[in-house]
């Protein structure tokens, strides 16, 4: 073996591949378990050590932009930080659009990037553009790494600094933590780097914010002096725990809870006796209804709901007091509205609201009022579905609610498909676990969120997704013919755009360039996708052949993913949706009649 001390070049290496040995090594006893890999020279070291790094599972991905959505998709189902690596150049731009994602959803990550040295930056090398800072404010921390020194003191530096990265990714704000890495080279190992070192499993937990007494005591005491009060539940990372203290905590002040789907309060047995509303999206678009319906004090939890009815709601008749329960500090207010703020984790703070309540303060009949025309409604929506002669996107989000296990996770598409669910998915006491990219709320990349959240080992995982969000995400095709996972897509396809017919632009339809600015139809076959990426590929028009696709997939060993199409009429879907806001208005009307 030569002698590190007379070989500068195999000193370099020892170095090297030290430092990042100890910075792997402390990330797995921290608790990571997961890296994807983009291929790439620069990001030698990295790649290697993380492939040798005992107790880390390897994902290799060929595009980095979907990548950092399988690793985006991984910690939000997981909750834990899942590791990225790249080489340098565009290779590191690509990650963005999931960095922005995990910033605005709150999901833990650790951005690896590899670099150029600082003396080939600025002079024209291949492949080096600036990477420092190049995610801006969307992560709670960027550094620089060191080049490493054959000393105790830098293997000390990348322990601390593996350790640091997976606290900050798990800090009160959760979210992505990014280290650039600029390597000399020789990029290649030491010729003998020796055994790796395995490191117990130190779990760092996510850090939860202290509840003040002194806010939770005004709130109580708000809460006892109104007598109409909603507890609006917005999109939050799943914890049982957390939806049981919120259900309790409904029960007790006899509040009704507005549930948006990822809140995790629509489905579970927390549901037994709490009155939960699933279906306000509907019946909340009457301005009649609205001002009838209107509390006078808002206790919100988690993210700003997906309904624009709830929002335009609280435009028209603001209550006197809404107060934020948000352990973050993220600030969720974008209507401006909160007049009090709760810094504390919501499950602690809905605990403490429960038992230190003296008693119901409520309008007993304008709460029960709410809750029978939620129930009405729900009765409206099965009935139209029984009499319907072709499916609709309505149709399919009931066919998969009534078929997935207990153990199935629910993805779905930003755009067209999460409203659809916030409008249908009823209150059952059957759980199902429902995810979304909601931070950013956009549609690219949902393919490989939702097959990185099937790699997580949380049992099968159900995507519903539009036609033009697949189109937008064919590298996610590839990455799930390359993943054995348990993931079924599920594709709403409308040839185009469908959410666009519900705008005010499309009014005006006649006079502008609706199809092609909006609509934008792709007249493409996406059974041809699925044969480029050898996935299989089955296209259903009926209620009872998707219900048996769905339970063939669970009962068949789930061994990969499979697409099932649903052809949809355009014109039918928006028909069917604004018949169902007809009826559940007059539904509301009648209930909320003086």
């Amino acid at each position: 073996m030569p002698d590190p001390l007379n070989n500068p070049i195999e000193a370099h290496r020892q170095a090297t591949y030290a430092y990042v040995e100890a910075f792997f090594s402390s990330l797995v006893a921290s608790g990571v378990e997961a890296a994807f890999v983009s291929p790439g020279s620069r990001s030698t070291p990295l790649a290697l050590t993380a492939a040798r790094t005992p107790g880390l599972r390897l994902h290799m991905v060929l595009d980095e932009r979907s990548a950092g959505f399988l690793a985006l998709g991984w910690a939000r189902q997981m909750g834990r930080p899942a590791v990225l690596i790249c080489t340098s150049g565009t290779a590191a731009a690509n990650y963005l659009p999931a960095v922005t994602e995990a910033h605005h959803g709150r999901v833990p990550m650790v951005v690896l990037t590899a670099d150029r040295p600082p003396e080939l930056r600025e002079w024209g090398a291949g492949q080096t553009i600036d990477q420092v800072g190049i995610y801006g404010t969307a992560v709670r921390r960027f550094t620089e790494m060191p080049s490493p020194g054959l000393d105790f003191a830098s293997v000390r530096h990348a322990e601390a600094a593996g350790r640091r990265a997976v606290g900050d990714a798990l800090g009160l704000a959760p979210g992505p933590v990014h280290l650039n890495w600029p390597f000399r080279e020789p990029l290649e190992p030491p010729t003998d780097p020796g055994p790796q070192r395995a490191h117990p499993r130190e779990w760092v937990p996510p850090l939860k914010a202290e509840v003040n007494a002194g806010e939770i005591e005004t709130v109580v005491e708000l809460m006892t002096s109104v007598e109409r009060g909603w507890i609006v539940c917005g999109p939050m990372p799943p914890c049982r725990e957390r939806d049981g203290h919120l259900a309790h905590l409904a029960r007790v002040s006899g509040w009704p809870v507005l549930a948006d789907p990822l809140s995790g309060l629509r489905r579970g047995h927390h549901v037994e006796d709490a009155p939960v509303l699933a279906h306000s999206d509907l019946w909340l678009r009457e301005e009649m209804v609205r001002a009838r319906s209107a509390p006078r004090m808002i206790l919100r939890f988690g993210d700003a709901p997906t309904s624009k009815s709830f929002r335009l709601a609280l435009e028209a008749h603001p209550p006197e007091h809404m107060v934020l329960v948000d352990g973050s500090g993220q600030w969720g207010d974008p209507g401006h509205r909160a007049t009090h703020w709760v810094r504390g984790d919501p499950a602690q703070v809905a605990a403490d609201l429960a038992e230190r309540l003296p008693g119901r303060s409520i309008d007993p009949h304008w709460a029960q009022a709410l809750l029978e025309i939620d129930r009405r409604v729900a009765v409206t929506i099965d009935e139209s579905f029984e009499a319907a002669a072709i499916m609709d996107e309505l149709h399919v989000v009931m066919c998969l609610e009534r078929s997935l296990r207990d153990d199935c996770t629910l993805f779905v598409s930003s755009s067209m498909p999460i409203r659809d669910v916030d409008a249908v998915l009823p209150v059952r006491r059957e759980p199902l676990r429902i995810l979304a990219n909601r931070g950013a709320n956009g549609i690219d990349g949902v393919t490989s969120t939702a097959l990185g959240a099937a790699l997580g080992d949380c049992g099968p995982v159900v995507l519903l997704i539009g036609d033009l969000a697949l189109l937008h995400d064919l590298g996610g095709l590839l990455s799930a013919r390359n993943h054995a996972a348990p993931l079924l897509i599920v594709v709403l396809n409308n040839d185009g755009g469908g959410i666009f017919s519900f705008l005010p632009i499309a009014e005006q339809a006649t006079r502008l360039p609706f199809e092609e600015l909006f609509r934008t139809p792709h007249g493409l076959t996406l059974r041809r996708a699925a044969d480029l990426f050898e996935l299989p590929f089955e296209q259903v028009d009926r209620e009872d052949r998707l219900e048996d696709v769905v339970r063939a997939w669970l009962e068949s060993g789930l061994k990969g993913p499979r697409i099932v199409e649903v052809p949809i009429d355009r014109e039918s879907h928006v028909a069917r949706f604004r018949g169902l806001v007809k009826e559940a208005g007059r539904v509301a009307r009648a209930g909320l009649a003086p």
